[in-house]
Parts: structure tokens; sequence; C-alpha cells
């Protein structure tokens, strides 16, 4: 919500355009009890947050990148958000953010008050999943918030778990094409899931 706030200052009237900060809840995991690999990402946008679906925004590439990996169908919108959710599932691929809840003003990363995070459980759930052995970062802010807030708070039997930072599927990062993100993806996600399939 917008609204004017007016302050008088040596005789000179200044409009200042202020915003409400939100405070903002994460989803659950997308997870099932097989899973092998989990992608993390920071927060919802208010786009996924109005939908309720995890990369609800329509310009972002995840669901887009998913499907082509695992469907070779780019064109997700042929999917309703339940089959989506199974489709990782079936493949091993958990989806969940570092943070339960914040403030934020906004969708962008940057927007984020840090002093306000709380992260998820994590703990709980690495022993809730324990087939899982690598943790993909879906962009920096993700991964800068679970190496500063999260990684000291698991056990040390967790501490051979691999980590992976991958391009951003937000459309704010856009100094690469969908084409170079899919490619890059496709390397780190469907070829370890393929490695862990023939294991």
């Amino acid at each position: 919500m917008h609204y004017l706030k007016y302050i008088a200052k040596v005789g000179v009237i200044f409009e200042i355009k202020s915003r409400v900060v939100k405070n903002i809840s994460g989803f659950p995991a997308v997870a099932g009890k097989n899973a092998k690999l989990l992608i993390l990402g920071s927060m919802p946008s208010e786009a996924s947050l109005q939908k309720q679906q995890y990369y609800g925004h329509q310009r972002n590439a995840f669901w887009s990148i998913m499907m082509t990996l695992f469907c070779d169908q780019p064109n997700h919108s042929v999917l309703p958000y339940t089959q989506r959710k199974r489709l990782l599932i079936e493949n091993n691929i958990a989806v969940w953010d570092v943070l339960k809840n914040c403030h934020r003003d906004g969708s962008l990363d940057t927007a984020i008050k840090m002093d306000s995070i709380k992260t998820n459980n994590f703990l709980q759930f690495f022993l809730s999943h324990p087939d899982i052995k690598k943790v993909f970062f879906n962009g920096l802010k993700a991964e800068a918030i679970y190496i500063k807030h999260v990684l000291s708070t698991l056990n040390k039997q967790f501490s051979d778990l691999e980590y992976c930072r991958l391009p951003s599927t937000s459309p704010a990062h856009a100094s690469i094409t969908l084409k170079q993100k899919t490619a890059i993806w496709k390397k780190e996600i469907k070829d370890y899931n393929n490695f862990l399939i023939k294991e």
C-alpha cells in the first residue's frame, strides 16, 4: 500500500512516497520421503504468495526449466501446479526456501530486511529426509543466507552435504538467457539425478 507523508522543513514542503513493509511467511517444503536433492530459494515473491505456488511469477523460469528437463515440454502451463509438484517428487527433487518468514518491501531479495529474518528448521528437515545428499541454491541470496544463518546450526552428521549455486530463475536475473540458464541447470540437476539413479 502506498501513502503520502508531508514533512515541513525550513519552510519547504517535501513529498515523500512510502511503502508498507510486509511481514511474509513462506510455504511448506515440496518433498517426497525419497528426495535426494534439495533446491532452495530465499522467499516466495509477491506473485507466488498471491497464487500460493512456488515460483508463481509468470516470467520466472523455474517451472519451464523443470518441464524441459523432465518432460521435454517447456510450457509449464500445460500442467496444473499439483502435477508439477508431483513431477518434482517423482524425480526425487525437493523444493523449499531458506527463510520461514521475514519483512520485505516488494519481491526483490535486496528488499528483505535482514534483521527480521527467521530461517526454516533445516536440522529437522534433513533428519526427516536422510537421502538428500546435495543442496542447490536458486540464486546468490539463498546461498548467502543459508551459509550465514543455517550452516552452523547443522549437526556434524550433515557435514558431507554437497552444495552448488545455480543462476537465479528470477526474471530480475537477466544477465544470461533462458537457454543458458536451462543448460546450466540441466548439467547440475539432471546429470546429478541420473548419477543417483544409476548408483
